[in-house]
């Protein structure tokens, strides 16, 4: 299994929560096998914030199926706390692009937020459950309505409760802001930024946009070639706490955004 190197400066090594070592995935058989990931190895430090990037096409979503244990991998492992992920982890909650398609209209807000945890609770603590995680969220007010009443930046606020009610140690998210308009995109952005603060859970995104990922993450791994491989892994030494207008006004912040362009933008 891989593992991180300290520095010559003896920096203490981070506290492993995800490794991916050696990842390749090949759909297809003789002639018409394609090799999308190729001996791709990173690993997600516990608490840590990472933003996963890439052109269009290069394998971030076939990537994010294994390491959710959605899809088992041609060769290589990827591992969580330790353990190999050979199917959905009881420890990892997933946020999808379409929240349309996640939420039940049939189903109120909490009964939306407390659908994962059924048959495993109480009433009572899927109802406790529901009421922290709609209040992270900042929709305390809203468990007696129906996704269809709410705005799409509310829906997704509802699938981020959902996740968090499961109590996850990793969150990986796929694209999760990018059916909503700009000022929602920033709110949900810092949302998810305070949610890691609050419940200490491990994030991994995985996104187009590099502003976002920039401003988001501890660290970008950046993806590229054919087949896919780590390009290069950025440390984002940003202060924080986070701000949509200062981060982004930061002059750092403008080299560590070109960059990541270069780096996606290279043959």
């Amino acid at each position: 299994m891989m593992t991180e190197v300290a520095t010559e400066q003896n920096i203490p090594q981070r506290e492993q929560r995800l490794v991916v070592d050696g990842l390749r995935k090949v759909y297809g058989t003789g002639q018409n096998a394609k090799t999308v990931l190729d001996d791709l190895s990173f690993d997600v430090g516990v608490g840590e914030f990472v933003s996963i990037v890439g052109p269009s096409g290069a394998g971030k979503t076939t990537l994010l199926k294994c390491l959710s244990g959605l899809m088992p991998p041609t060769a290589g492992t990827a591992y969580l706390d330790g353990e190999p992920i050979e199917g959905p982890p009881a420890k990892l909650a997933l946020v999808f692009q379409e929240y349309t398609r996640s939420l039940m209209p049939w189903l109120t807000v909490e009964k939306n937020v407390t659908l994962p945890l059924t048959g495993k609770l109480s009433k009572k603590d899927m109802k406790e459950r529901a009421a922290e995680a709609l209040d992270a969220v900042a929709l305390a007010d809203v468990p007696r309505r129906y996704p269809w009443q709410l705005s799409g930046g509310m829906q997704q606020r509802v699938a981020i409760a959902r996740a968090l009610a499961y109590q996850p140690e990793v969150l990986v998210m796929d694209e999760p802001f990018a059916s909503v308009d700009a000022q929602t995109r920033f709110e949900l952005e810092d949302l998810a930024l305070r949610v890691r603060d609050r419940f200490g859970i491990t994030v991994v995104l995985v996104t187009h946009d590099i502003d976002e990922a920039v401003y988001l993450a501890d660290r970008v791994v950046v993806l590229g070639g054919a087949p896919c491989g780590v390009r290069e892994i950025i440390d984002v030494d940003l202060p924080t706490p986070r701000d949509q207008v200062r981060t982004k006004a930061e002059p750092r912040f403008t080299e560590l955004r070109s960059k990541v362009f270069e780096l996606i933008r290279a043959r």
